[in-house]
C-alpha cells in the first residue's frame, strides 16, 4: 500500500479482519413475547405402504395422510422432492416428517422438506434488518420462537456511497452500478447466514424462511431493481407491497424449498423498516399521541394514534454515525460514547466503548487507547457544551477568554474545545464539527415538526427513539440539542432495533403480516423534499435548540446559558444563520 502511486480518485476497502478496532453493530433485538404462527409448520405423519390393489402413488398417499391426520384442506409438494419421497418412506419405515409452508392468504399448504421417521432437528428462521450503514441479522427457532443467535456488519455499499442518495447516483452514472450494489449487499447477506448458523453449529438448509425489513433503496438494491426513479420526484418506487418468494430468486443460500418475505413498503422514502417499527410499537393501538423516530442515515418519523398515522423520511446523513466529524468515527473500541462537562470548570468527563469507567485527564494522563468520538458521544458532547457555555445557542463555540476555559482555542477564524489530548492529534470538536450535527439535527426535527403541523397538533404525549444509534442516545441531550419535540422527559423513551423487532414478529406470526399491510394502506405519507414548511422548519431547528419553539418542558429541568459574546461574534452569528437558509435551499 505504502508503494501504490495513486493518479486519480479511489476507493481504499480495509477488510475486517485486518482491522484493529473492529467496527461495534448495536442492533440487539429485545426479547418480547410473541404469538407463534410460523408459516413454516412440521407434521409428523405415518403413511399407508402401496399394496397391489392400492397402488396409489407415493406421493397422493403422504398428500392424503397430511389432510386425514392434520385436518388439511388443500395440500401439495414441491416438484424436486418426487426424486426422494420413495427412498424416505422406506427409510423411515413410511413414517416421516413434512416440513410444510402454509400460504395465510389462501389456507393452503406446500411440503418444502422431509425427513424420514420422527425429525427432532432445528427448523430455523431468520429477521434481517438492512440498514444504509449496517446489516443485522436474528436468527430463530421456528418451533419455540427463541432467539438463538444474532449478527450484524457494516452494509458493504458503503463504499459506493455514505448515503442513500450517493447510491441512487453511482446507479445513475454507472453502467452495472445498481447490480454491483446488488451483489455487494447480496453477498454479505449469504456471509451472515453462514456466520450465524455456524455459532450454532447448524447449516444454511435449515432455514426455511427469511424476513426482510429495510429502506426503499436498500429494499430495491436487495431485490435487483435499479433504485434510479427514487433519486427523482415524485419518488416512484417499482413496488410498494409485501413481497413473497423463493430465495433462490434472490441468490440466498438457505434451504434449497426456502423462501423470503418482505414487508411493505410506505412511500417513496419511508420503507419496510418504518412499516417494521410501526408493527412493533403499534401506536395504531393507543389513543395517546406518539413520535417514534428511527434514527440513522436517513431517518424515518412516524407520529400518531389508532385514529390516524403520518410518516416521513428526513435526509440527516451520516454525520450522526461520526463521519463529516474532524474526530469521528464509528462505534468500535475506543471511541468516546458518553460526555459530561464541568460548567464552572469546563473540563470533560467521558465513557469509551470497551471500558465501563469514567475518564478524566484532570488527574493525569489517560492511559486507554482513545481513538475518536462516536454518534452518541457527539451529542452528548454538544448538548454538553451548550449547558457549560462554551457553546451559543448558534451553535458557535467561545474563545478561552470567553468561556474561561483553556481547553477552548483558536482553530483558524473560528474556535475548537479540546476533548481529550491525544499527542499532537487531540480529540476536539470544532466548528465544523458543530455545524454537521446542526445540520443533521435540524432536518430531524423538522420533519417531526412537519408531521406535528399536518396533525394540526403543538405537542405529543410521548415520543419513542428507535433504531440502533437512537438506541443509545441520551434522550435528554438530545433534546438539549433540539433533536426532538419538547415532551416530558420521562416520557421519552428508547426502544431498541424497533425494525429488527418487527422483522422477527413477522418472521414468526402470520396474522402480524396481514396487519402490518393492513395498516400500511391507511398510513398519509408526507413529502419534506416538495413541503414548503419543511425549509421554513428546518432553519428554526438550527439553533440550539430552536429559535423559535420554546421547550417548557425542558426548561423546567434545566438552565439553559444566555450567551452573549463580543460584536465580531454577533456578525459571525448572523452569516450562520443566512447560510443556513442558503443550505437549507439548497
Amino acid at each position: 500500500g505504502c508503494q501504490a502511486l495513486i493518479n486519480k480518485d479511489v476507493v481504499i476497502d480495509i477488510p475486517p479482519e485486518s482491522q484493529i478496532h473492529k467496527q461495534v453493530v448495536r442492533k440487539e433485538i429485545d426479547q418480547r413475547d410473541i404469538v407463534l404462527k410460523p408459516t413454516i409448520k412440521v407434521m409428523y405423519v405415518e403413511v399407508t405402504e402401496p399394496t397391489m390393489d392400492e397402488p396409489t402413488g407415493d406421493t397422493d398417499r403422504v398428500l392424503k395422510a397430511l389432510m386425514q391426520q392434520w385436518n388439511l384442506k388443500k395440500v401439495s409438494l414441491k416438484l424436486n422432492l418426487m426424486s426422494t419421497i420413495q427412498k424416505t418412506l422406506r427409510e423411515g419405515s413410511w413414517k416421516i416428517t413434512c416440513i410444510l409452508k402454509f400460504d395465510y392468504r389462501f389456507d393452503n399448504y406446500e411440503v418444502i422438506d422431509i425427513f424420514p421417521g420422527l425429525f427432532e432437528g432445528k427448523i430455523l428462521g431468520l429477521a434481517f434488518d438492512i440498514g444504509s450503514t449496517t446489516i443485522a441479522a436474528h436468527l430463530c427457532c421456528l418451533k419455540t420462537g427463541e432467539v438463538l443467535g444474532s449478527e450484524g456488519s457494516m452494509n458493504p455499499q458503503i463504499k459506493f456511497g455514505e448515503d442513500l442518495m450517493s447510491r441512487v447516483s453511482y446507479a445513475m452514472m454507472n453502467e452495472n452500478g445498481s447490480a454491483e450494489m446488488t451483489s455487494a449487499i447480496r453477498s454479505a447477506v449469504n456471509e451472515i447466514i453462514v456466520k450465524i448458523t455456524e455459532n450454532i453449529s447448524s447449516d444454511p438448509s435449515a432455514i426455511y424462511e427469511i424476513v426482510f425489513v429495510a429502506n426503499p433503496i436498500m429494499h430495491h438494491l436487495l431485490l435487483g431493481i435499479d433504485p434510479t426513479e427514487l433519486g427523482q420526484a415524485p419518488f416512484a418506487l417499482s413496488n410498494s407491497s409485501s413481497i413473497c418468494t423463493d430465495s433462490k430468486e434472490l441468490d440466498i443460500k438457505i434451504n434449497r424449498n426456502g423462501s423470503v418475505y418482505f414487508l411493505p413498503c410506505i412511500a417513496g422514502h419511508v420503507g419496510a423498516d418504518a412499516a417494521a417499527v410501526i408493527l412493533s410499537e403499534t401506536p395504531y393501538n393507543d389513543e395517546e399521541i406518539s413520535l417514534i423516530v428511527d434514527v440513522g442515515t436517513n431517518a424515518e418519523i412516524i407520529l400518531g394514534n389508532k385514529h390516524g398515522i403520518l410518516a416521513c423520511s428526513s435526509p440527516t446523513g451520516p454525520a450522526f454515525e461520526g463521519a463529516q466529524i474532524s474526530c469521528g468515527q464509528r462505534a468500535a473500541p475506543g471511541a468516546i460514547e458518553r460526555v459530561k462537562i464541568d460548567p464552572k470548570t469546563k473540563n470533560p468527563t467521558f465513557k469509551i466503548i470497551g471500558c465501563d469507567e469514567w475518564l478524566s485527564e484532570e488527574n493525569g494522563e489517560i492511559t486507554h487507547d482513545v481513538t475518536g468520538i462516536c454518534g452518541s458521544g457527539i451529542i452528548e458532547a454538544l448538548a454538553e457544551m451548550r449547558l457549560s457555555g462554551i457553546l451559543d445557542e448558534t451553535g458557535l463555540i467561545g474563545s478561552s477568554e470567553q468561556t474561561k476555559s483553556k481547553r477552548c482555542v483558536k482553530d483558524g477564524r473560528t474556535n475548537s474545545y479540546i476533548l481529550a489530548t491525544r499527542g499532537k492529534n487531540n480529540i476536539k470538536i470544532t466548528n465544523s464539527d458543530v455545524r454537521a450535527i446542526q445540520l443533521a439535527k435540524a432536518a430531524l426535527y423538522a420533519g417531526a415538526k412537519l408531521l406535528m403541523d399536518k396533525a394540526g397538533i403543538h405537542k405529543v404525549d410521548k415520543i419513542t427513539l428507535a433504531g440502533a444509534f437512537g438506541t443509545h442516545i441520551s434522550p435528554k441531550h438530545a433534546m438539549i440539542l433540539g433533536m426532538i419535540p419538547d415532551c416530558v422527559l420521562d416520557e421519552v423513551r428508547s426502544s431498541g432495533n424497533s425494525a429488527g423487532s418487527g422483522a422477527r414478529i413477522a418472521l414468526l406470526n402470520h396474522d402480524m403480516r396481514l396487519e402490518i399491510e393492513k395498516q400500511v394502506r391507511n398510513i398519509e405519507k408526507v413529502e419534506t423534499a416538495t413541503e414548503a414548511k419543511f425549509q421554513e422548519f428546518f432553519v428554526a431547528a438550527s439553533n440550539i435548540p430552536n429559535s423559535t419553539d420554546r421547550f417548557p418542558n425542558l426548561r423546567k429541568i434545566i438552565n439553559m446559558p444566555n450567551l452573549t459574546f463580543n460584536m465580531r461574534q454577533n456578525s459571525e452569528r448572523k452569516g450562520r444563520r443566512n447560510r443556513v437558509r442558503q443550505e437549507s435551499l439548497s
